[in-house]
């Protein structure tokens, strides 16, 4: 098994939806050839759509791929997961990493299931990374080495940011990461019917709103600074966006967003024990 940052063992992707389209192209970007990746899908136009796109393996069982692999990614829902997990346990390769982006289940649930010793590392993206603009979180399990962390990162590398996190905080990660686009999606939306109401067309309204987070996200993250010093510079005395965010703060929208996270992160707890039961 290949566990450092300077290998690219063969990867096995099981399940060829969104996400783990996302990680089949992180992949191929981070330097992984067709030949190494293998996706299983069930559905054939599907496996049909990703093969044609990616020129990649996509014919083989769960079993059959994870035999090949020395790292499984299991991208498919949470409510399959043991099905899988119970299905490719004896095919495993000795060493093999077992690596999840199914959200709520906890290392635990994969280490029971799979053969003593086997290394898990849990991960929390959001759908951004689709675009390479992705928040992920990876927490390792027990038996997960730093290379085995490393290996990971360089697998993620290429959806977005990547953080190291203890296994405790990865319902706080889903509450402000992984049910965060959501969040912004929202507020854009909100932009966007405001400038409707005020007289411009939806099109260019929601052009200007997308354009605008966008823009001010990547300023946030080049500038290093805190959120309120760069409000502060966009706010004169008595101008319009202290008119704005005044109107904001009595309309409670900082404590709305709080309180979303909190219901997010509480979900989260209990689909974890809902799947794990």
């Amino acid at each position: 098994m290949t566990d450092t940052a300077g290998g690219t063992p063969q990867v096995a992707v099981l399940g060829g939806g969104v996400m783990g389209e996302a990680l089949l192209g992180a992949l191929l970007t981070a330097g992984w050839t067709p030949e190494q990746v293998e996706v299983t899908e069930h559905a054939t136009a599907r496996a049909d759509e990703l093969a044609g796109r990616y020129a990649v393996r996509t014919g083989a069982s769960n079993v059959d791929a994870a035999a090949r692999a020395d790292v499984v990614l299991v991208a498919v829902k949470p409510h399959v997961v043991g099905s899988v997990l119970d299905e490719i346990a004896s095919a495993l390769r000795g060493g093999a990493l077992v690596v999840s982006v199914a959200a709520g289940l906890p290392i635990a649930f994969y280490e029971q299931r799979l053969p003593a010793g086997t290394p898990v590392v849990r991960v929390m993206p959001n759908t951004p990374a689709v675009v390479g603009k992705g928040a992920s979180a990876i927490a390792g399990g027990a038996h997960a080495t730093e290379g085995h962390l490393v290996l990971v990162e360089k697998l993620l590398a290429a959806t977005g940011l990547v953080v190291r996190v203890a296994e405790k905080d990865l319902d706080a990660v889903t509450a402000i990461s992984g049910s965060g686009p959501a969040y912004a999606f929202y507020l854009v939306d909100a932009m966007a019917e405001a400038g409707v109401l005020l007289g411009l067309t939806r099109d260019l309204a929601t052009r200007l709103a997308v354009a605008t987070v966008e823009g001010a996200a990547a300023l946030a993250a080049q500038s290093g600074d805190h959120p309120v010093v760069l409000r502060e510079r966009v706010s004169s005395p008595g101008g319009t966006t202290v008119a704005a965010v005044a109107a904001l703060d009595a309309h409670g929208v900082r404590a709305g967003v709080v309180a979303a996270a909190r219901a997010a992160a509480e979900r989260s707890r209990e689909l974890g024990a809902q799947y794990a039961g």
